[in-house]
């Protein structure tokens, strides 16, 4: 569900190209990532006009939702999080374009594809999840029987007084306290288990970026926010709606090891969508390097040699 950006291809060394008629948009993972440079590296810049977005409350965009006096129920909804990247689409005068998104991207690209079709020239999905509640449900509690220890760590974190409600809303309720010391402490914990969960590949390594507080607390709150409420997205919304898409070419990247979100996930979708492709890569979780960037990048490839 909510992961580091995966490894993206390295640079190829040619100069960006002048933006040409050829715009395509990207959202990398989890609710409070925020955009990367390297997002950008997935992609031929002779080929692609590349637009990237931080999410509201993330990244460059402000005021932060680490902001205590941001009210996340007034300014944070999916539905609000569609109309922001539709008005962008308008601002930068774009007929239509290829979604990319990862994780969380991959549930906010589905959403906006279903919501604009006309739009969306192709989907490349990483990752891929679609934030139901069953989805929550596995990630914040279910999981304890992957990682029991430090599941149990995770849900130890909670005071007496929160216990007996779903981690989700425990934590979110946590990261709202007028305590800094409060907040600081649960978006450690919740971070902490982020970083388990993701992968069970081996090899996997800690992410550098939760080494950040001022990253932990904006994610936390972000994740937790938007968890709590499922993306504020009826239950299975989005693969009913799958169907909207048929038409549009999909390309679904998925890693064998991903405990985070099951490869179920994607194939469920694949199964409903007309003209979709699924690729399972085989040594990857959660995103990855390797067979996995290269698959993402190839998709990339072969959405830009379509004709428009």
């Amino acid at each position: 569900m909510s992961s580091p950006p995966t490894t993206a291809r390295p640079s190829t060394g040619r100069p960006a190209a002048t933006p040409t008629d050829d715009p395509r948009w990207t959202c990398t993972a989890g609710p409070g990532s925020g955009a990367s440079a390297g997002a950008r590296r997935y992609y031929d810049p002779e080929r692609y006009r590349i637009v990237l977005l931080d999410q509201r409350g993330c990244g460059r965009s402000r005021p932060l939702a680490s902001d205590p006096g941001v009210d996340l129920g007034r300014t944070q909804t999916t539905q609000l999080l569609l109309d922001d990247i539709e008005r962008l689409r308008e601002l930068l005068a774009i007929h239509s374009w290829v979604v990319r998104g990862g994780s969380w991207g991959s549930t906010l690209a589905l959403a906006y594809a279903q919501a604009h079709p006309q739009r969306v020239d192709a989907l490349v999905l990483a990752a891929v999840t679609t934030t139901t509640g069953r989805e929550v449900r596995w990630v914040t509690e279910d999981m304890r029987r992957i990682f029991p220890s430090a599941w149990d760590r995770f849900a130890g974190a909670v005071p007496a007084h929160l216990r007996g409600i779903r981690l989700v809303d425990a934590y979110a309720t946590l990261l709202a306290d007028p305590d800094p010391a409060v907040r600081e402490d649960a978006a450690r914990e919740w971070c902490r288990w982020e970083d388990t969960h993701v992968s069970l590949a081996p090899g996997h390594r800690p992410s550098r970026r939760y080494e950040d507080p001022a990253f932990r607390l904006v994610f936390a709150r972000l994740v937790t926010h938007y968890w709590r409420h499922a993306a504020f997205l009826p239950d299975g919304a989005l693969l009913r709606g799958v169907t909207r898409l048929a038409g549009i070419p999909g390309t679904l990247v998925h890693g064998r090891y991903d405990v985070s979100g099951p490869p179920d996930i994607a194939w469920d979708l694949h199964r409903r969508w007309p003209g979709s492709e699924l690729r399972i890569i085989d040594d990857a979780g959660h995103g990855g390097a390797g067979a996995f960037t290269d698959a993402v990048v190839d998709a990339l490839d072969r959405a830009a040699d379509r004709p428009r």
